[in-house]
């Protein structure tokens, strides 16, 4: 996997996404601990997380002293694959690629941080269809998770259609996976499906930003809460670095000038300790629904 230099002009580059495998391939020096290397699981498009991302790399760099390299990935378990192996060295999870993180590193993944929305986090389910209204119109549906590994995109909408009665993989005409949540909305848009669910956060995105017209994709429901996206390094990370990046989050303040961008890109009121333990329900879940091995 290539590791690229943060700059604003890596936004140019941040669709060369490379394999896991060209991880092995760093060169020693890349992976000394002045440079901190950074990637997040896939959930919207390459340039879009790249953009999310450039201002709050900077401003690491400050905090830290450290170089700041974001490392793009091709899927979800490229991740936490690559914090397991020691080839990144924070990551931004969601609920369900942190149990994994946690299961392949033996326990030692440390959650440093969570948005205060991730406390609270939900997923909603998205129509074009005049048709439903409700779960159990969705029976004899396509239908259009995220990526399998999503904690918002299909884990927890899953384990909630559950709770409804439902079986995606019995009740559903056709079940597809869109890959990221931008992408789920554009599969509704299409009419490529009748229905699909997506996070809240990046639903409530795509209609400010109108690159969906609410009046033709609707929610029909919107998921009970849950505790989703963290910041999580591997465990033996520096001590004092895990304490330097866990400051720097907690005093970011949208209402200082200088952290107003890195916050609206984020999509964050404020920064949050975190813990194993808040995401006990999201491996419950995993469990229930059969997807963790």
């Amino acid at each position: 996997m290539t590791t690229v230099p943060f700059s604003r002009r890596a936004l140019l580059r941040a669709c060369v996404v490379s394999t896991l495998a060209g991880l092995g391939a760093l060169p020693l020096a890349a992976q000394a601990e002045d440079v901190l290397r950074v990637s997040a699981i896939p959930d919207e498009a390459p340039t879009e997380l790249q953009r999310k991302f450039a201002p709050l790399g900077a401003y690491l760099e400050a905090e830290t002293g450290m170089k700041v390299n974001f490392v793009p990935v091709t899927d979800y378990a490229a991740v936490v694959e690559a914090l397991a192996t020691r080839k990144i060295d924070m990551a931004w999870l969601g609920g369900f690629t942190f149990v994994q993180a946690k299961i392949r590193t033996n326990g030692t993944a440390v959650p440093l941080v969570q948005r205060a929305e991730d406390a609270k986090f939900t997923s909603k389910f998205i129509t074009a269809n005049d048709g439903i209204k409700g779960f159990a119109d969705l029976k004899g549906k396509t239908f259009a998770f995220g990526a399998p590994s999503s904690t918002s995109g299909h884990l927890m909408p899953r384990y909630f259609l559950g709770q409804e009665g439902l079986n995606p993989d019995k009740d559903f005409k056709n079940v597809a996976f869109s890959g990221a949540h931008d992408a789920t909305v554009a599969f509704v848009q299409a009419g490529k499906v009748d229905a699909g669910v997506l996070n809240a956060s990046v639903w409530d995105k795509l209609v400010e930003q109108k690159k969906v017209d609410p009046a033709k994709v609707r929610v029909f429901a919107t998921t009970p809460s849950y505790f989703d996206y963290n910041w999580t390094v591997r465990g033996d990370l520096d001590p004092k670095i895990q304490a330097k990046l866990t400051q720097a989050f907690l005093k970011l303040d949208p209402a200082n000038p200088a952290h107003k961008e890195i916050m609206a890109l984020q999509r964050a009121s404020k920064f949050i300790p975190t813990k194993a333990e808040n995401y006990k329900g999201i491996e419950t879940a995993a469990q229930a629904a059969g997807l963790l091995k």
